[in-house]
């Protein structure tokens, strides 16, 4: 029986003017009203994405988020950490040589806040993320705190090139994702949405056979083949696609809406 419905913000639920439609908002507030919990699973911090949780009511004292591509759960209220996973700054060594050697735009970002490196080239994740506070600073200036991942946020056609050429020692080191067409993302190796999906079921006394996903691209895959209805948009990617359950219209044609309305039938 499905009890959770983990949605991805960007090309699935957001439409591209990055808002939820009048149709996937009426579903899934009746869906949650219904005791359904809907949980939205982003690579972004809770304040950056804090409209789209007032907008669909997520605002419980039991209603959570899955930030920082599953290395943060936390409550949407409180603001508690249920679950945290992230790097030590000598972890990101690997990285850091590389982007230097590269000359290459990295932002690394704890669970408050991004550091944008000022000894390498001006990144454009400032004009990607909003509502987040950014500090220059150069690498060897870093704190030594947690970090929840690092970011290449580069001109599409530039960071496709920069992907294809990606040395194995950093896919070896990080669990590497292309997020959006200009946002490539290193996370801790084992780390991925269904990492704190799977510690918010068991929060709940839940797991996968009680999920749904809802995911378009490549840091959507591990929630879509884990869960027992994992749902992909017509406009995903083709290897995410094939791991999934079934798939749905569009995100500009209210995909998410759309399979809720035949899927939950006697509920909505």
């Amino acid at each position: 029986m499905i009890k959770m419905i983990a949605l991805d913000l960007d090309n699935t639920l957001l439409n591209s003017d990055k808002e939820i439609s009048k149709r996937n908002e009426q579903v899934l507030k009746q869906l949650h009203e219904q005791g359904i919990r809907v949980v939205l699973c982003t690579g972004r911090p809770i304040n950056t994405i804090w409209p789209y949780i007032e907008q669909l009511g997520l605002t419980q004292d039991e209603d959570y988020t899955i930030t920082f591509n599953g290395g943060l759960v936390i409550n949407n209220n409180s603001r508690e950490h249920l679950f945290e996973l992230g790097m030590k700054k000598s972890d990101l060594s690997h990285l850091f040589d590389y982007v230097r050697s590269e000359k290459i735009p990295l932002d690394v970002l704890d669970f408050e806040r991004v550091y944008e490196l000022s000894d390498n080239p001006g990144s454009i994740y400032r004009t990607v993320l909003r509502n987040i506070e950014f500090n220059d600073l150069a690498m060897n200036d870093l704190p030594e705190t947690t970090y929840s991942k690092a970011v290449m946020a580069i001109e599409p056609e530039k960071l496709t090139k920069i992907i294809s050429n990606l040395p194995a020692e950093l896919k070896a080191h990080y669990h590497a994702v292309q997020s959006q067409p200009m946002i490539m993302e290193f996370l801790p190796k084992n780390l991925n949405k269904a990492v704190g999906l799977k510690a918010l079921l068991d929060h709940f006394g839940e797991d996968f056979s009680n999920l749904m996903s809802f995911g378009d691209a490549d840091n959507d895959l591990e929630m879509i083949k884990a869960a027992a209805q994992g749902i992909v948009m017509e406009n995903g990617l083709p290897n995410v696609k094939a791991a999934a359950t079934a798939i749905t219209d569009t995100n500009d044609n209210d995909g998410v809406a759309k399979y809720c309305e035949r899927y939950f039938a006697t509920l909505l």
